[in-house]
């Protein structure tokens, strides 16, 4: 009995050091270095707005996507986690859904609409739209709201995010900044 225990010890031993140094740590000073140094980051982005009466309501993360579907927002990208070949069948029959649902949501426009409106990202949780696919929207956000569609590329403007350094990346528009502004609360 003695001789497994004795196998068995550098084991046990490397596991109960591994799991102090991976698991408490390592975890521990990550989460310290991200709540100095990024402390809005590391707690998710949320978008917390003071009411009028001076009380404070959380809105959602500025980081994952919040759905919306009524004609006064900006919609975003499809919420449903897709990793579909792009010529695939399945995918081909999701698009064609898609576009039939914005014909039908807003039969007035007859623009191209943007692939980011048709197809769902890898994680199904993207925050953000296209810039093209933000303008696409703005004359039924204006027509709903009556506002002028000015007055809505302004808005969207304001949350729209270039490229980082200027060339990483694509332009964004944050859709739940653009609907917060868009009721005042931001």
């Amino acid at each position: 009995m003695s001789k497994i225990i004795k196998q068995f010890r550098p084991a046990l031993i490397c596991l109960l050091v591994m799991t102090v140094i991976c698991g408490i740590v390592y975890t521990g000073l990550v989460t310290g270095i991200a709540q100095l140094i990024f402390p809005h980051q590391a707690n998710g982005s949320i978008i917390t707005v003071t009411l009028k009466d001076g009380t404070k309501k959380d809105y959602g993360s500025k980081l994952i996507e919040q759905e919306f579907t009524k004609q006064q927002y900006l919609i975003g990208r499809p919420m449903t986690v897709s990793n579909l070949s792009p010529t695939s069948d399945e995918q081909k029959k999701l698009v064609q859904q898609r576009i039939e649902w914005w014909h039908s949501f807003d039969p007035s426009n007859k623009a191209d609409i943007p692939t980011d409106l048709l197809t769902a990202s890898g994680s199904g949780v993207d925050p953000n739209i296209s810039p093209e696919a933000a303008e696409y929207q703005v004359a039924r956000i204006a027509k709903a709201r009556n506002m002028s569609e000015d007055a809505v590329r302004s808005v969207i403007s304001k949350y729209t995010t270039g490229r980082f350094l200027g060339f990483i990346g694509e332009p964004a528009v944050n859709v739940l900044q653009v609907n917060l502004a868009l009721d005042g609360l931001i």
